[in-house]
């Protein structure tokens, strides 16, 4: 049976988080959007094992309603904007931060999964 190494798991999610490599850190995790690299330029790790799949979109939407569903009640308390008005600003942030955070929370679970070794991150050496 092989032993396996420890891997330092916040470190790994936080190269995630800013679409890096969670091996070396320095290559790139993505090579369009959301697509991952099968494996990283820079230190040859294989990633084409992680099983993101929906995780990502589900935090997402988790994320957005969280903070945007309670600003949204601050604002039209506070200053009731017309509703076209409070529609279009509301739209534009959920796309806006939904686009933002897409990709980093899927770099951040793949992070996870690398450094949890689940599915075919486990060294086999």
């Amino acid at each position: 049976m092989s032993e396996r190494r420890e891997r330092n798991t916040k470190r790994s999610m936080l190269r995630g988080w800013r679409r890096k490599c969670p091996n070396c850190g320095s290559g790139p995790l993505l090579r369009s959007y959301l697509k991952v690299n099968d494996s990283c330029p820079v230190c040859r790790e294989d990633l084409h094992h992680h099983r993101a799949d929906d995780g990502p979109a589900y935090l997402t939407i988790l994320l957005v309603g969280h903070l945007m569903a309670p600003l949204l009640h601050v604002v039209f308390v506070a200053w009731r904007p017309e509703p076209l008005t409070l529609f279009t600003i509301f739209a534009v942030g959920c796309v806006g931060l939904s686009l933002y955070l897409l990709p980093r929370l899927k770099g951040a679970i793949v992070g996870y999964q690398w450094a949890r070794q689940m599915g075919g991150f486990a060294q086999s050496s």
